[in-house]
């Protein structure tokens, strides 16, 4: 068990971000009932590692919303293969839907600049 200073430090997620991650709902911490003097959260090591996949989740485009869906069930690996492919395939649609929408404003943009540079405004 770890307190979050200690988890902080071996996961590089600054405190702030890991308190809003719990309060987000992604993960609990606990107590220890016999320790009445503190409020010290202690964290287990699965905790580390669903921040570990939370990072890694973020860095691929998923939102935290995406992420709470689904962070229990992968990590505890309860999602089947054809699930887990899904959610990846709905993501990869959004992006590429994301980038249809950017190269039709990425147009729009050099059309404008043409019309500036050409004296066409």
């Amino acid at each position: 068990m770890k307190l979050i200073h200690q988890l902080s430090k071996e996961t590089g997620i600054p405190i702030g971000t890991i308190r809003f991650y719990e309060k987000s709902g992604l993960f609990k911490g606990t107590t220890k009932k016999e320790v009445t003097t503190n409020n010290y959260v202690y964290y287990g090591e699965e905790v580390a590692d669903k921040l570990r996949f939370i990072q890694m989740a973020k860095a691929v485009g998923f939102t935290l919303s995406e992420i709470k869906e689904v962070v229990d069930a992968w990590y505890k690996k309860e999602i089947s293969r054809k699930a887990k492919i899904e959610v990846l395939d709905k993501k990869l649609a959004q992006i590429e839907e994301k980038m249809k929408e950017l190269r039709t404003v990425k147009k729009q943009i050099a059309l404008c600049k043409f019309n500036i540079e050409n004296g066409l405004d």
